[in-house]
């Protein structure tokens, strides 16, 4: 009977004390998880800053630039390497749809050497970044394979630097059973994108972001985007995201370009004597998806130049036509005779168009 009272007590006693919560995870070895690192941005130039209302890409996250061709896509993923290449963070550029152009990269502020080639005329170019394109990945699996031999890399200590991933684009190449039975299956190519990085490439970034990680890695990826029909006289019609959605669900912030179903951008043109030229586009912009701590979405306007973003105001257009205008016609133009015109047949939606972008799968 004392026994069993001596017990009773015990029991009662441990059952008295205070629950230690940190104490629980000490003994599980889970004090160390839940630490990460104070959230840091790839900043956005000063007018697609003031256009989305975000400081820019956020570091551990996936980013989708997505839209129709030549609405600014592009341009937003040179800014952000740029931005990149000032803070110290490694850009890695993977060019799968064969548009890239070293000299308008470097005209936007790239950092690069040019090096020819005394006896062949070729141009290397060389600098604070990786470059690899469809020479050497020629399905999404290439893609996959080459960021993960990158990434182990950095874990090797080979690579100290915190990573910049850049593909351009998404969509632009077939996965590896498309290739070997000669047709492009999007649906093949959908399921590759899910397994491929959805169910491990892409959780790799929000995991750099841990304490632990001694580098932070981040991924932005330009997402072609198509149209698929409305499926009644009823509904509307959708945006496609080319190669699947699997980018999409894992993305922490989305930025759509234009509209559904036409590019959603006006040309604007100077005209002096006769010459005309297309100098910038004023293109729609929009926050689709945002979970990163700002939590806000915005659309709007900007315009795009071959330099870069600029507000889509009056003055900035000015004092842009002023800079460049002597490119365009001579030293001598005479700034206030410009003409300048605007093609906006792009600019609008079909009258038929909801304004909510819904997302599907490529079919």
């Amino acid at each position: 009977m004392a026994k069993k009272d001596s017990l009773t007590t015990a029991i009662s006693d441990g059952l008295k004390k205070p629950f230690d919560i940190e104490a629980f995870k000490k003994s599980k070895y889970l004090d160390q998880s839940s630490k990460f690192k104070k959230q840091r941005w790839i900043p956005f130039s000063p007018a697609v800053k003031e256009a989305l209302s975000i400081p820019g890409v956020p570091m551990g996250h996936v980013y989708i630039a997505r839209g129709g061709s030549d609405t600014g896509k592009t341009t937003l993923l040179i800014e952000t390497a740029v931005a990149a290449q000032k803070m110290g963070i490694l850009p890695v550029f993977i060019i799968t749809e064969m548009k890239w152009d070293f000299s308008h990269a470097k005209m936007m502020g790239l950092e690069l050497e040019e090096v020819v080639d005394e006896e062949t005329g070729e141009v290397n170019y060389k600098g604070f970044f990786l470059y690899v394109d469809r020479a050497s990945l020629n399905t999404i699996e290439d893609v996959a394979g080459f960021i993960a031999d990158i990434l182990n890399e950095q874990k090797q200590g080979k690579l100290p630097h915190d990573l910049l991933f850049l593909w351009d684009s998404v969509g632009s190449i077939p996965c590896d059973m498309s290739v070997k039975q000669g047709n492009n299956n999007p649906m093949w190519n959908a399921g590759a994108m899910a397994t491929q990085f959805g169910n491990f490439i892409n959780q790799q970034f929000p995991l750099s972001r841990k304490e632990k990680y001694p580098y932070t890695n981040t991924l932005f990826v330009i997402n072609k985007t198509g149209v698929q029909p409305a499926l009644t006289p009823m509904s509307q019609p959708r945006m496609t995201n080319k190669g699947g959605n699997s980018m999409y669900w894992d993305a922490t912030i989305v930025t759509t370009f234009g509209n559904v179903t036409n590019s959603g951008t006006s040309k604007i043109f100077a005209q002096h004597k006769g010459k005309k030229v297309e100098f910038a586009k004023r293109t729609k912009i929009a926050i689709d998806k945002i979970h990163a701590d700002c939590g806000i979405a915005t659309s709007t306007t900007v315009i795009v130049t071959p330099h870069g973003f600029i507000p889509d105001t009056k003055e900035a257009e000015k004092a842009y036509k002023a800079a460049h205008a002597h490119e365009w016609f001579g030293e001598k133009v005479d700034i206030e005779k410009l003409q300048i015109i605007e093609d906006s047949s792009e600019w609008e939606e079909s009258s038929r168009i909801s304004p909510m972008i819904e997302v599907d799968n490529e079919e």
